[in-house]
């Protein structure tokens, strides 16, 4: 595959990881800080919902295929889990290093920039990831070939 059209393909397979990232993300930093948690069970919250939205959304068009459903976790489990647990490392480890951004709140600027671009930062460092999985055919490649049948 040449250089351009990998990179694309990365690109693509990072955006379609961060969308299920963001969803989870979002979504348990939301909840965990509504519910006033602490650090760690709001970030456990949010890497769990992340993961969860992450292969639903691999799992979904892979049944949709006709692969039956113990088989599409699996395509889900080798398609996403390195650029997923990529993803929520260089996230999480952001929101984190951001002075007061877990204790912000839901009203905060802080918070939600801090969100906003520690969800960037992700999507760059994952990027490279995804190019190297598909290249040597795993990662999202894994998920693209079930597509087709």
């Amino acid at each position: 595959m040449e250089n351009a059209n990998l990179t694309r393909l990365a690109v693509a397979a990072t955006l379609h990881c961060l969308t299920g990232c963001a969803i989870g993300e979002v979504l348990g930093m939301v909840v965990g800080t509504a519910l006033g948690w602490s650090t760690l069970p709001t970030v456990l919250l949010a890497v769990a919902l992340a993961f969860l939205f992450g292969y639903s959304l691999t799992i979904r068009p892979v049944l949709r295929s006709g692969v039956p459903l113990r088989q599409a976790v699996g395509v889900a489990l080798a398609a996403d889990t390195v650029s997923i647990l990529v993803m929520e490392v260089v996230d999480n480890g952001v929101m984190l290093a951001v002075p007061g951004a877990m204790e912000a709140g839901l009203t905060s600027w802080l918070f939600w920039a801090s969100l906003v671009g520690a969800l960037a930062v992700a999507f760059l460092v994952t990027v490279p990831v995804n190019r190297a999985l598909i290249a040597r055919g795993r990662g999202h490649a894994v998920a693209h070939n079930h597509h087709s049948h």
